[in-house]
């Protein structure tokens, strides 16, 4: 294990999957009268990376979907949950009696979703998978934290903080969506 790699890929990963530019999504799910369950979406999104980490090309190849059509179609939902954000519509209706977004939407794609594993995909390239593993684990650290604070960060930010935070990060999903999407659709012309 190197101790150089292992901070730059937990910095990287932390960046993309950007937990804490999460926080309004959460607060807005709970206000919607879903349940969070902490360590369910944690353990969920960190098997989801780790199966990534060593089978993802092979479960893209399986469905016939190259990574950059994957990373065009997660843009694509991140776009949808940044307009959710801005324009304070629901573009995400709920599915049955669930009462939890535990899955889906945080475990998949706010934590897990496509950047965070065409980002290990891209990792993979340059560093240790050790390391990479180690990464993902630290971050899942993080990302538990974070969740089983969201209902105490909600009522610390009040009303219009939470308002204001979540048009704010509504436009940066916006924009990491339309970065996402001009990374890739290029690779899918060819």
């Amino acid at each position: 294990m190197n101790v150089k790699e292992l901070f730059s890929v937990t910095l990287i990963l932390f960046s993309v999957i950007d937990i804490a530019g999460s926080i309004p999504i959460l607060i807005d799910l709970q206000k919607k009268g879903l349940k969070i369950e902490a360590l369910k979406a944690s353990f969920i999104a960190l098997v989801i990376m780790i199966a990534f980490l060593f089978f993802g090309e092979s479960i893209l190849h399986l469905f016939g979907v190259d990574v950059q059509s994957f990373a065009v179609a997660g843009a694509l939902i991140i776009l949808l949950l940044g307009i959710e954000m801005v324009l304070g519509v629901t573009l995400f209706k709920d599915s049955g009696d669930s009462k939890s977004g535990t899955i889906v939407p945080i475990a998949f794609p706010l934590i897990a979703g496509a950047g965070t594993m065409t980002t290990i995909l891209a990792l993979k390239a340059k560093y240790e998978a050790l390391n990479i593993g180690a990464a993902i684990v630290i971050n899942v650290l993080i990302v538990y934290l974070v969740l089983r604070s969201a209902n105490w960060l909600g009522k610390k930010l009040g009303e219009n903080g939470a308002n204001v935070l979540r048009k704010i990060f509504g436009i940066v999903l916006i924009a990491i969506a339309i970065k996402l999407f001009k990374e890739n659709v290029h690779f899918l012309r060819s």
